[in-house]
């Protein structure tokens, strides 16, 4: 028992570094920056449950409110999280529950597992835009304009490379991480 509990708090902490690394690598191309941390999120789902996938993101969030630099462009706190790309932060837990659920059980089928995630970072778009629109006083579609289309290619991209490397990293972590291959 001992074991799994430090199974979990290891994997789930080792997580969340890599997505605190990951997130705060940006291209800054308006208000809203190129971010791998909807990748990470992806990938980090493959290799966790969907329990630790979500704890993990929650962390995530939890410690750049702090102030520690984690979201993008290295940037942390109260303002960064209730400023115009604080509403993709928190969209970053619905996506991560999305993901999570059904990568846990269809890992192994990449094309459902792009649309599962291409489909979950339509609801970070919406959960974004609608704060952005709200923040920066724009019209949901000038908001839609800013945060959304030019990020569609690259996303899709991203998505693509997560249901690839994601079994991959699956299987090479299982024993690490207690998922057992199906």
């Amino acid at each position: 028992m001992k074991n799994n509990k430090t199974r979990f708090l290891t994997t789930t902490a080792l997580m969340t570094a890599v997505l605190c690394i990951l997130g705060p690598l940006t291209i800054p191309i308006g208000p809203v920056p190129i971010s791998l941390a909807n990748f990470a999120i992806c990938v980090i789902a493959y290799i966790l449950d969907t329990k630790r996938t979500v704890i993990s993101v929650c962390l995530y969030i939890l410690l750049g409110l702090v102030g520690l630099p984690v979201f993008s462009g290295f940037g942390s706190g109260v303002g960064k999280l209730f400023g115009p790309t604080g509403g993709y932060i928190i969209g970053y837990i619905p996506m991560a529950i999305i993901v999570a659920l059904f990568v846990g059980k269809f890992y192994k089928k990449h094309i459902a597992c792009i649309v599962v995630m291409e489909a979950s970072t339509w609801l970070l778009y919406l959960i974004g835009t609608v704060w952005l629109a709200y923040s920066m006083g724009m019209t949901f579609s000038a908001a839609l304009a800013a945060g959304v289309i030019p990020f569609i290619i690259e996303d899709f991209i991203k998505m693509v490379v997560a249901a690839f490397l994601g079994p991959v990293l699956r299987k090479r972590l299982s024993k690490f991480t207690s998922l057992e291959e199906a």
